[in-house]
């Protein structure tokens, strides 16, 4: 029973069947629910490691579930779902949702988001590590110094804490207003354009080539992923 416990919410039986054959075929065990209600009794009484989650669930929204989920839960969330706008992404992972992925989706992309997930789920850049290596770069959380290379960079308050909060979600998809809201204030929740200046600064300062960035990714009309080492793609 050593194998990771993943729930799956999902109503279409075609789905959780394809779900169920590959999944358990590359080492998962699951636990199946086809409502919010089911889902919400499953995560309490499993303590699943990961939850695989459709938001078109037949007795109301699977957004309306990860909110409950989140009053008390900390396992990552996975939305999949066949809702491709990217306002319901961005609800989504501002409810809550630590990924999301559209249907049709791959097998592989999905266990990449799975490992990705779980990864962060294990403290991947948590406040709790004085030291964190991405690559070649290195953020001291007790110095509060950032180095490439083992060059000291020099960076701004705010790119610090930019940076920094990043970094302990690293893996994870964060909203603009996550990061705005945490970096900024609540205040300033709206104020896109101040992140996107910073965030090029901080790409000019961090990333070998700024316009081809391999750490700070940007997820269109959503937020910006700081990527983990094993997901970087090739230099």
């Amino acid at each position: 029973m050593n194998e990771p416990l993943i729930l799956v919410v999902e109503d279409e039986p075609q789905m959780r069947r394809f779900l169920r054959a590959s999944l358990t075929g590359h080492g998962f065990r699951l636990v199946e629910a086809g409502t919010v209600k089911e889902g919400e009794v499953a995560a309490a009484t499993h303590n699943p490691e990961l939850i695989l989650l459709d938001l078109g669930l037949p007795d109301g929204d699977g957004i309306d579930l990860v909110r409950r989920l989140r009053e008390w839960a900390k396992m990552p969330i996975l939305v999949l779902s066949a809702r491709g706008r990217e306002a319901d992404k961005v609800e989504a992972l501002d409810a809550g949702a630590d990924d999301y992925l559209t249907k049709p989706f791959g097998m592989q992309e999905l266990l990449a988001r799975i490992r990705v997930a779980r990864r962060h789920a294990q403290g991947a850049g948590a406040p709790s590590d004085p030291v964190v290596h991405l690559g070649a770069l290195t953020i001291d959380h007790g110095r509060r110094v950032v180095s490439k290379n083992g060059v000291e960079l020099h960076l701004t308050p705010i790119e610090y804490r930019l940076l920094s909060y990043l970094a302990q979600h690293a893996g994870r998809v964060l909203t603009h207003r996550q990061i705005l809201q945490e970096v900024w204030g609540p205040p300033y929740a709206g104020q896109t354009h101040y992140l996107r200046v910073y965030m090029a600064q901080l790409r000019r300062k961090v990333e070998d080539d700024p316009a081809r960035p391999r750490l700070l990714w940007t997820e269109p009309g959503v937020g910006y992923r700081l990527k983990l080492p094993d997901d970087l793609p090739p230099a």
